[in-house]
């Protein structure tokens, strides 16, 4: 035992007091900034109303923000958000989310609205409402920020690789394998199609190099993937009977509570595909998981498919299967490759 100093021991008893006297400083500490962050946002609201029904009621032109922007910075000079630019946002923010192509959002729709929008920092409501085309697409952003604690720069990854047109379009039999919720849940896990542009592979590429690019840039593939995919491990090995088999790639879905096999195919999809992670699933099942996980769902990733060839290989598959596309652009052709200097020559080059 340690003493901090003379007259008291520091125990178990008190190690696990302080514990939880810093968890609930921590929680306080988080409550109290999503306070004063619903604060800001609630105050930043209520100046682009004004400043929307001043524009339309008065007839003040641009012009006015210069003027409102020196009066307020001059009156509060240690706080920011009062700049030309940032008044222009406050403006567009409201008016992005009041007005629709019929006008005035109702008013039941606009209290969910405010809710939702002010429950996210200042610069992720920037970015949604710059990047987004119309208010469903902007909400989806919010309420998967809310949803996953996304930084500004996860949120800008997955509005520009288009995770909204994307979430929930691969094919799969969750609906009829799975329980409520988690089939809603799994559901939404699955895009289509997945995005590999962080790889650069040769135009002739087989399904070990694809693996092998995926675990070597394993950071971007399990943002891609999304929320809740924690990596185990490649080529997993089973052994069923007196055979031996390995699975592509082993995750733990941290809120699905269950084992996902992913399975890679760097072709068009075929029926017996699905029948091979079939049985992956059913073993990870028997061999793996315990009384405490969930059913196994199998992924299978593939360069192409199609869907009714896809929907008809599921309708006799006993476990609940997702079938995907993936796109990659940057292969790099063999006779573009060949045409590279190599780093001996680029070293000749510079030193002469």
């Amino acid at each position: 035992m340690a003493s901090s100093e003379v007259g008291f021991v520091v125990d178990d008893e008190y190690k696990a007091w302080i514990e939880n006297i810093k968890d609930r400083i921590k929680h306080s500490q988080i409550k109290a900034s999503v306070k004063v962050n619903y604060e800001l946002l609630d105050l930043y609201w209520d100046i682009g109303r004004d400043i929307v029904d001043k524009q339309k009621n008065a007839k003040w032109g641009e012009s006015f923000l210069t003027t409102m922007s020196k009066d307020l910075q001059k009156t509060f000079p240690n706080m920011s958000g009062f700049s030309v630019q940032n008044l222009k946002s406050i403006r567009y923010w409201y008016k992005f989310y009041t007005f629709n192509e019929n006008g005035l959002q109702p008013v039941s729709q606009m209290e969910l609205i405010e809710k939702l929008v002010k429950g996210i920092p200042w610069g992720h409501n920037q970015r949604i409402m710059y990047k987004c085309k119309n208010i469903t697409e902007a909400l989806f952003y919010v309420q998967k920020t809310m949803d996953n604690g996304w930084s500004r720069t996860v949120l800008e990854h997955q509005i520009d690789s288009g995770l909204y047109d994307r979430q929930g379009k691969a094919i799969s039999n969750f609906q009829l394998k799975l329980p409520e919720p988690q089939s809603d849940l799994a559901e939404q896990t699955l895009k289509n199609p997945y995005n590999f542009d962080f790889l650069t592979l040769r135009e002739k590429y087989d399904e070990k190099e694809l693996e092998d690019a995926l675990i070597n840039q394993i950071t971007q593939f399990l943002l891609e993937l999304g929320t809740g995919f924690s990596y185990l491990g490649r080529q997993v090995h089973l052994h069923v009977g007196e055979s031996d088999f390995y699975m592509d790639l082993l995750f733990y879905h941290v809120r699905l509570h269950c084992y996902v096999v992913v399975e890679l195919k760097t072709e068009k999809f075929k029926p017996e595909f699905a029948g091979k992670l079939n049985f992956y699933v059913t073993a990870v099942n028997k061999q793996m998981k315990t009384g405490q996980d969930n059913s196994t769902i199998g992924i299978l990733i593939c360069k192409d498919k199609d869907d009714v060839v896809a929907e008809y290989a599921l309708d006799d598959i006993s476990q609940p299967i997702g079938i995907a596309e993936y796109e990659l652009t940057k292969v790099l052709r063999e006779e573009f490759k060949s045409s590279l200097p190599t780093v001996e020559e680029i070293e000749s080059e510079l030193s002469e």
